[in-house]
């Protein structure tokens, strides 16, 4: 069996943003999917804000869903926060 990293942060709340993180078969690139009720007036900044971190934390081959309830940037980076050092936690 084999077994493969993921991580979690957040929640479905209003004014939050559920993050997940899963890897990627090997040797495939990292992918970022949002859905939010705020996707027509912020959905590229979501995006921005959450493929900045990704690339700030040097992680390759990452799945990252995110379901956003109109969480504020600050809410962002830390679930990304969060679920950078947890995925990074799980592949040790």
């Amino acid at each position: 069996m084999v077994q493969t990293a993921s991580s979690q942060a957040g929640t479905l709340e209003s004014n939050d943003i559920f993050i997940r993180m899963t890897q990627v078969p090997e040797g495939g690139e990292s992918s970022v999917s949002v859905e939010s009720i705020v996707m027509k007036q912020f959905g590229e900044d979501i995006i921005k804000t959450i493929t900045q971190c990704l690339e700030d934390s040097g992680l390759k081959g990452v799945n990252i869903r995110a379901n956003d309830r109109g969480a504020l940037q600050c809410t962002i980076l830390a679930r990304m926060e969060a679920a950078i050092t947890r995925y990074k936690e799980s592949i040790q």
